[in-house]
């Protein structure tokens, strides 16, 4: 309860000077969500910005998205609007994406447009502006509660497992036989698992599914290794050996040819945090599993042995790797599908990178990102907004048929974003047409599953926020030289305890 009113009364004092959500001024930003669900370009020079069909006047302060409308209401949030009727629907997002589901929900149901109003609002979670604004909402409850609102992989748990779970209504509170729904349309395991509450009943589901791969160049496969053939590089790199072993000597082989094997130390860490088979606490006490651990030293040859251009990722140092732009060209980015569609695919346009990528299965399996769904449990007091989040989260979630939302999300035939996207249920992803002119016409999608039958939810926990980020910086500066080993467990078991886990 101590982390409820943290959160509300950091919202209070904060509420003036958050800057977390803001759009930075005179300059161009590309930005994508850690659910990696979407990629928002922000031009504020230029006073307008575009976003799945959403086009935004700073001058007239109004945003038209398919028949929605926006308002920027403050500096660090905005909202969509959409439908005819009298009941409101409330939601809160870090993104416009499920916004504009809702949008594209409506269209599709004249009579629920007609009957209801969604009134959206969406900050990105910078600063964890997001996540104060929600929970403060939640806490508030009444009219400033949402009746929807999603929440990322990184901070899922709080909202299913920790103290702000009791906010949320169980799903088979309103959608009948949910169990027998996720067996048919075969969501992925994982996802389930982050979204089930302690009592063991599912009150969030995710639409996306983001088990990661190998993302790499043709043309340096075809000179390093004599071929770009997937089955060629997963053979030289260990594909599903669960090691890195053979990463090693591919990587060696790069480096005598120039190339580097990976951007930067993130690109590691996303498949060494997610791999880990145990969380960062276990039984009150810290936790350090091995794939992180083995991170640590990772990091450190990375670095000393020229592996990589050493940039950050969502830098613009970072993104001129994946047009072959940077100090050295580098082979492979690890990532889900979105990676593609919704940062690389952008970067690349208009190069000679673009078309020579192509997808495998990684040394280490891994999944990145995703965004839940959940409904406020006061939404079971109110017949006709129970209706609305009972059709609107099954179309979204569960609907494994071409009606649902999941089948023209992996087909880019949705309306909402044109990119092939993987998707959590199995049944569509058995069907779905995944080849991408990015990748030279592969498609990816046999690979995308088979990386989800590596992703588990073991590796999470509720203090995933508090001790990933300072573990990553800790292991760059170790990496760097500015610190020891020692110093680094030192200043990383003290933050620990800071957080009151047992070290």
């Amino acid at each position: 309860m101590k982390k409820v009113i943290a959160s509300v009364l950091c919202f209070a004092m904060c509420a003036g000077l958050m800057t977390g959500c803001s759009d930075k001024k005179d300059e161009t930003t590309t930005s994508a969500t850690g659910n990696g669900g979407e990629t928002t370009t922000t031009a504020s020079e230029g006073g307008e910005t575009s976003a799945e069909g959403g086009e935004t006047s700073e001058e007239g302060g109004e945003t038209s998205a398919e028949e929605g409308e926006t308002t920027a209401a403050t500096d660090e949030e905005h909202a969509l609007s959409f439908g005819e009727g009298d009941i409101v629907i409330k939601v809160y997002a870090m993104s416009n994406e499920v916004p504009n589901m809702l949008g594209a929900f409506l269209e599709k149901n004249p009579d629920l447009k007609a009957k209801y109003k969604i009134d959206a609002m969406y900050c990105n979670n910078d600063g964890q502006g997001y996540e104060t604004k929600l929970n403060a909402a939640l806490t508030a409850g009444g009219d400033t509660a949402p009746d929807l609102y999603v929440a990322e992989a990184d901070y899922i748990l709080p909202y299913t497992t920790g103290d702000f779970a009791s906010f949320a209504a169980p799903y088979a509170d309103f959608i009948d036989n949910v169990d027998g729904k996720i067996k048919d349309a075969e969501i992925a395991g994982y996802t389930v698992e982050l979204g089930t509450n302690a009592d063991g009943k599912v009150q969030a589901l995710c639409y996306q599914c983001t088990g990661g791969a190998m993302i790499y160049r043709a043309s340096i496969a075809k000179e390093v290794f004599g071929s770009d053939d997937p089955a060629a590089i997963e053979e030289a790199f260990g594909a599903g050996s669960q090691n890195w072993d053979k990463f090693w000597e591919a990587a060696d082989k790069l480096k005598a040819a120039n190339v580097a094997v990976v951007s930067g130390l993130g690109d590691i860490w996303n498949v060494s945090e997610k791999a880990s088979q145990t969380p960062w606490v276990v039984d009150g006490k810290l936790n350090i599993d091995p794939q992180r651990e083995a991170y640590i030293e990772m990091a450190k040859k990375l670095i000393d042995g020229g592996y990589t251009n050493d940039t950050t990722a969502w830098q613009p140092a970072w993104n001129a790797d994946m047009r072959g732009e940077g100090d050295k060209k580098v082979f492979a980015y690890f990532g889900p599908a979105w990676l593609i569609n919704y940062v690389m695919a952008g970067q690349c346009e208009g190069t000679d990178a673009y078309g020579d990528w192509r997808v495998c299965t990684p040394p280490v399996g891994f999944w990145w990102g995703g965004s839940w769904l959940l409904a406020n449990k006061n939404v079971l007091d109110n017949a006709d907004k129970k209706e609305f989040v009972s059709k609107f989260i099954e179309w979204v979630t569960l609907d494994a048929s071409e009606n649902g939302l999941q089948n023209g999300w992996a087909n880019g035939t949705s309306g909402i974003a044109s990119a092939k996207d993987t998707v959590s249920s199995g049944k569509v992803m058995a069907t779905a047409k995944g080849d991408m002119e990015f990748l030279g016409g592969q498609n990816p999608f046999d690979i995308f599953v088979k990386a989800t039958s590596f992703a588990s939810a073991k590796c999470k926990c509720e203090y995933d926020a508090d001790l990933n980020g300072t573990f990553q910086d800790l292991v760059n500066q170790y990496a760097h030289g500015k610190i020891t080993k020692d110093e680094l467990m030192d200043k990383f078991n003290d933050t620990a305890e800071a957080k009151d886990i047992e070290v």
